[in-house]
């Protein structure tokens, strides 16, 4: 099976759900920062043209009036939610997680309404205090897990990765563990130190998160953290993290800072990611301006052990013509 490359041009932080009625469901940053799409298709190329429902815009003033950022669907304790960080007008930097909740079955046509931030548990006064994004929940034996990136402190702020168990789609249930901080060089790219965007994936008795590092130029990467299906997710102990990246920057196949993925069965069940990348290095000015990291699709292989193997394959990749925006004054 090919893939279309890329799947939707200008769509960074790409999510994209199967549900148990065979349909795929598409989210993702849009360029403008200031609203949340969903696509519907019966395969994943199919995303590709299928026309958005713009589900939310964001507020004028006050929270959830900017950067609406990395929206995902999910299917949590019966209903469709989608998270999204967003932050506030005046102070767009107070970015915090968000949740949409659909009021019916039909995602594409029933009302979404706001549920409000994400609650911490009792107990719990660190989570969601400072800039906090790219929540991703899953289920593990019964239990719903959340994990989110937060900074804490210095003057730009080092994000870690915390976990914790939800007890409602928009409460913590436990107080939040740290499940990772950025230790290595690759992690700490680009004058920011990051850990983001973390994607969750089960296989052969084990269960594996990538997350992305650096600043989001063509340092940005990604990583990867793992543990037993036994052990204890809250346990800090129970997670290992790899020295090095599993994907990261390849000039020669003009795929640059690819990271912030997803992780979804195919068309053939076989195992696909979602992930953004630009297809060119240099950037004219902030790198949030630039919106020309595009959602593509790569097919995850597997060590006998069952570790995820991501590796870029030129014949999959730029095979369908697309656009990128006119960058102003770049010298070339």
């Amino acid at each position: 099976m090919i893939y279309l490359s890329p799947l939707v041009p200008q769509r960074a932080d790409p999510y994209l759900y199967k549900h148990t009625d065979g349909k795929y469901y598409f989210t993702a940053t849009c360029p403008a920062y200031d609203h949340i799409e969903l696509r519907c298709a019966d395969s994943v190329n199919g995303i590709a043209s299928a026309k958005a429902r713009v589900l939310w815009k964001k507020h004028e003033s006050g929270r959830m009036a900017s950067h609406i950022w990395a929206p995902e669907i999910h299917y949590v304790m019966g209903k469709w939610v989608i998270y999204f960080a967003a932050g506030e007008l005046p102070d767009i930097w107070e970015i915090r997680p968000y949740v949409l909740v659909c009021k019916g079955d039909d995602p594409m046509r029933d009302e979404w309404e706001e549920g409000g931030m994400i609650r911490a548990a009792e107990g719990d006064p660190y989570s969601f205090t400072d800039f906090s994004l790219d929540m991703t929940v899953f289920e593990h034996r019964g239990k719903w897990y959340a994990i989110w990136a937060q900074k804490v402190g210095t003057v730009n702020g080092i994000s870690n990765l915390y976990i914790a168990e939800l007890e409602t789609p928009s409460k913590l249930k436990t107080v939040q563990v740290l499940r990772t901080t950025p230790d290595y060089d690759w992690e700490r790219d680009g004058g920011f130190w990051v850990n983001e965007g973390p994607a969750v994936l089960k296989n052969k008795g084990k269960i594996y998160v990538t997350f992305s590092a650096s600043a989001t130029g063509a340092c940005y990467c990604m990583g990867l953290l793992r543990a037993d299906e036994n052990a204890d997710l809250l346990d800090p102990r129970s997670w290992e993290k790899d020295r090095y990246p599993v994907l990261k920057t390849d000039e020669s196949l003009k795929v640059f800072g690819p990271g912030h993925n997803c992780f979804v069965k195919g068309d053939e069940d076989e195992q696909l990611t979602l992930l953004h990348f630009r297809s060119y290095e240099k950037i004219t000015g902030d790198p949030l301006n630039d919106h020309n990291r595009h959602a593509h699709v790569m097919k995850v292989t597997f060590t006998p052990e069952g570790v995820p193997l991501f590796r870029l394959n030129e014949k999959e990749l730029y095979n369908t013509p697309f656009e990128n925006e006119k960058q102003k004054n770049i010298n070339d």
